[in-house]
């Protein structure tokens, strides 16, 4: 057995060292197979240069995997939709079919899909590596478009490098991130949000839905079309420019990619794509997945592995992506997908339940993508707790650069939902935070799209509820709505601070965007209503949406403003339970928090390390919808006496009743 870096950092896996061992061997064994001598996983991940449509110089040449296949036309505008001998495929090796046709054979947005016969049937399919999807208005019927614009678009940032210390991300949807009632698009993106989130000093945007998806309403997660970005937000070159844009001003992009599952359609997507259930994906029990209604892929056949690794490389390349924020990890790891499992210890992990092979596969796309660009990003939606996850494979990790600290919101939506306000407990907040692995990065969130989705309740709602109709201007208060507005405050300050990798914001959260996401579909009148962000409300100076604004800003800008913030240490210096008050430190910024909504504490004392402190931000000032009972300007001085064993000297503070600030030592 390899003496793995993951079983020395961890005692506890020794036990199940064998598992680790027997997982990376087969990861080992299968790359092998996979990449020929001399070659890379890299020069492996091409096939979206060898299959699909493409333009040479003397006209087209499309290629297709389609091994059940016994013929494959190419029908569209240029042969009025026919079955033609001239646009005829001929079988190749490997169950590959091939076609190459002069210039004038097809051109420039025209639209085409494959007939495909086999034994006892044939049907339309749109090619598995379409770049360009598009849905026709009056039919509503999809299909894949010849793109090969006059100008394609010229990158100007080639040496892009992500800020990852720490990684801020924002979480969008280009479709929803207008405040008129439609489908947004990657130009008004550019444009108009793009500036925001500058603005707000985030260094990463994280876009959902960007594969090309059938039912917008899906939020992106029924992919069809995994090599093309969806037309419903405009073309590629018009992705491109917002990308380009964003890496001009400093801030990476991810996307969310979607490979734990496909959408079961076989017209617009890969189900039966050549007459089988199994091309793709499982066949039998395994192909459907049980709670989201779409099919499984097999992680064990090569081309499936080929298909999904050279789309990791495709966004990467094509439309320069830093990286991915992968989908469903917890899904792919486990036979069961996570369903009605409670990962309560480490045997939970290291089972006939772990799918080897779908771990194989994220291990050779995190080695991929990383050898694509040693500076990507990689972020795994995982909740199980897994370890090893986050760490690299060279080390015997599955290779994440991040994972998600899913149990963080989770843990908010519990405590706002079941726990009474005096029965909140500093040290339990703190420990809920904080408990993460110590080899592994993680991205700490207080709520995401998920939190925001219909069905589902954002903090402010759960705070503040039908009030936030009413009484969400500056002046015009209620005792719910300062609750809610404070807490919101201290929730995002704690979880922010408290990161040991990043933090992540879904768009127009910050703010305290009311009410609920729910896209466009027949129980709603296919309305768009709540399918947008309201931009109005942030901006009208006046609003409370105003303030929480800000203050989102000002947090940012601390977190912003000392060097790899992400990996100083954190000291808790104080912990009161039966007062509600917590302290903790990092590098020379003393963040500290009173829970408490009905007292407030004069001269309260928190041990801190000797010297000067001035206050650097204050949820409770005027600016951020507070009160300023707090005065800002005031320098304070660490008292030694009397003396404590730990060297440290008394910090005293005027702490008002559900407040935070931020000292900075001198």
């Amino acid at each position: 057995m390899k003496d793995l870096a993951i079983l020395k950092s961890d005692p506890w896996l020794e036990p199940y060292s064998g598992a680790i061992n027997g997982r990376y061997e087969y990861f080992e064994s299968v790359e092998k197979k996979l990449v020929a001598e001399g070659q890379s996983l890299s020069s492996f991940a091409t096939g979206y240069l060898y299959f699909g449509l493409h333009h040479l110089p003397d006209g087209w040449i499309f290629r297709e995997w389609a091994p059940n296949a016994t013929a494959i036309f190419l029908i569209g505008d240029f042969n009025n939709w026919q079955r033609h001998p001239d646009y005829q495929l001929k079988k190749m090796q490997n169950g590959v079919w091939e076609i190459r046709l002069p210039d004038y054979a097809m051109a420039h947005s025209q639209h085409y899909k494959l007939l495909i016969e086999w034994d006892g049937g044939s049907g339309e399919r749109i090619p598995a590596w379409a770049r360009r999807v598009v849905q026709d208005d009056a039919t509503k019927i999809f299909s894949a478009q010849v793109w090969n614009p006059i100008q394609t678009y010229k990158f100007k940032n080639t040496k892009f490098k992500p800020t990852t210390n720490p990684l801020l991300i924002y979480e969008c949807h280009i479709g929803m991130s207008s405040s008129e009632e439609k489908v947004s698009t990657y130009n008004e993106f550019r444009v108009s949000v793009l500036p925001r989130i500058h603005k707000a000093g985030y260094n990463c945007i994280q876009i959902m839905a960007i594969q090309e998806h059938p039912y917008y309403g899906s939020f992106g997660y029924h992919v069809s079309s995994f090599f093309a970005a969806s037309s419903r937000f405009g073309t590629p070159e018009e992705l491109k420019h917002l990308i380009d844009e964003a890496h001009g001003i400093g801030i990476s992009v991810i996307m969310d990619i979607v490979h734990s599952h496909a959408v079961k359609n076989e017209i617009e997507g890969l189900g039966r794509f050549d007459g089988t259930p199994y091309q793709y994906f499982h066949g039998g029990s395994r192909r459907e997945h049980p709670a989201w209604d779409s099919l499984c892929f097999d992680y064990a056949k090569p081309s499936v592995l080929h298909f999904l690794l050279s789309n990791c490389k495709f966004w990467l390349d094509e439309y320069k992506f830093d990286g991915y924020r992968f989908d469903g990890v917890t899904s792919m790891l486990y036979r069961s997908h996570g369903l009605g499992e409670d990962f309560n210890g480490y045997e939970s992990y290291y089972n006939m339940n772990q799918d080897g092979d779908a771990i194989c596969y994220l291990t050779l796309a995190n080695k991929l993508i990383h050898e694509v660009n040693p500076n990507a990003i990689t972020v795994a939606e995982e909740v199980s707790g897994m370890p090893g996850l986050a760490t690299k494979v060279s080390e015997g990790g599955i290779g994440f650069d991040y994972r998600m600290a899913m149990g963080i919101p989770d843990f908010w939506i519990k405590y706002i939902k079941e726990v009474k306000d005096e029965d909140w407990k500093v040290g339990h907040i703190y420990w809920e935070l904080t408990n993460r692995r110590a080899d592994e990065k993680t991205i700490s969130y207080a709520e995401s799209h998920d939190q925001a989705l219909v069905g589902d309740k954002t903090i402010i709602f759960r705070l503040i509820d039908a009030e936030m109709y009413w009484h969400m201007q500056r002046g015009d208060n209620t005792l719910t709505v300062d609750r809610g507005i404070a807490l919101h405050k201290m929730i995002r300050l704690i979880t922010s601070t408290t990161i040991n990798g990043g933090y992540l914001n879904f768009m127009g959260n910050e703010f305290g965007h009311p009410e609920w996401i729910d896209f466009p579909r027949e129980g709603n009148g296919w309305s768009h209503k709540y399918a947008r962000r309201q931009w109005e409300l942030v901006d009208n100076v006046k609003n409370l949406y105003h303030v929480l604004g800000e203050f989102d800003r000002a947090m940012i800008s601390i977190i912003n403003g000392e060097k790899e913030f992400n990996k100083l240490p954190i000291y808790q210096l104080w912990n009161k339970e039966d007062d509600k008050v917590l302290a903790y430190q990092r590098g020379d910024l003393v963040f500290v928090f009173n829970f408490n909504g009905a007292e407030s504490y004069t001269d309260y004392g928190i041990l801190a390390d000797k010297g000067t402190y001035k206050m650097v931000l204050n949820t409770d000032s005027s600016e951020f919808g507070g009160y300023d009972l707090v005065d800002a300007k005031t320098k304070h001085l660490t008292i030694p006496t009397p003396k404590h064993e730990s060297g440290k000297e008394w910090l005293k503070l005027y702490i008002p009743a559900r407040t935070a600030f931020v000292l900075k030592r001198q």
